[in-house]
């Protein structure tokens, strides 16, 4: 029997092949190793149920982060993850000061922290990464380490445009803060940016 075009391109076992390693990847990086597994194995039993309503309407890829990043969510909501950074965080995403206003009016502040940031991405920022809240780690991870544009992530998010630029800028200025007080820079052999953590933030 031969699949119509819409079949293959949504098949399930397929999906599964090509999205398991990377959402694995960004399970681990939100919910940490030891739930990433079981949480994955989770995340594609939703994507099996609801592939059949799925009508294109968004990539087939920002659908499925979405399905994960409610996951993620959802577990880190349940294990009462950071509640206090938690509850702050949908105040700061209403409220926009003067300088969200005046960070999108020039495209250079911001390239530059995202250049900077990706230029530093190792083992110890990722650290750092882990420690932030929910809010802002979704962001960063998606920006940062999926590769998503902004427009991709205001969809995976369910957030507006100029509220998700408004909270990579928040997350990129709370992780260079954390940076700043974990971390000692330097370029190493090839001349690229690396980092160590500083003694008193190895424990």
């Amino acid at each position: 029997m031969i699949s119509s075009p819409v079949e293959s391109e949504f098949d399930f076992l397929k999906i599964y092949k090509d999205f398991r390693p990377r959402i694995l990847r960004y399970m681990t990086r939100m919910v940490g190793e030891g739930e990433a597994e079981d949480l994955t194995q989770e995340v594609f039993a939703k994507i099996d149920r609801a592939l059949t309503a799925f009508r294109g309407e968004s990539s087939l890829s920002t659908w499925i982060y979405k399905i994960a990043t409610n996951a993620a969510t959802d577990m880190l909501r349940r294990s009462s993850a950071r509640p206090g950074d938690e509850k702050r965080l949908p105040i700061e995403d209403i409220v926009e000061t003067a300088e969200d206003k005046e960070i999108w009016t020039g495209e250079d502040k911001a390239s530059t922290e995202q250049r900077v940031i990706r230029q530093e991405m190792n083992g110890c920022i990722r650290e750092i990464i882990e420690t932030l809240p929910q809010s802002y780690r979704s962001v960063i991870v998606l920006s940062e380490l999926e590769g998503f544009k902004d427009t991709e992530i205001a969809e995976i998010l369910g957030l507006s445009l100029q509220s998700t630029k408004i909270r990579l800028h928040r997350a990129r200025t709370r992780l260079k803060k954390e940076l700043e007080m974990a971390c000692i820079f330097y370029r190493d052999e090839r001349n690229a940016f690396s980092c160590d953590r500083k003694a008193s933030h190895l424990h």
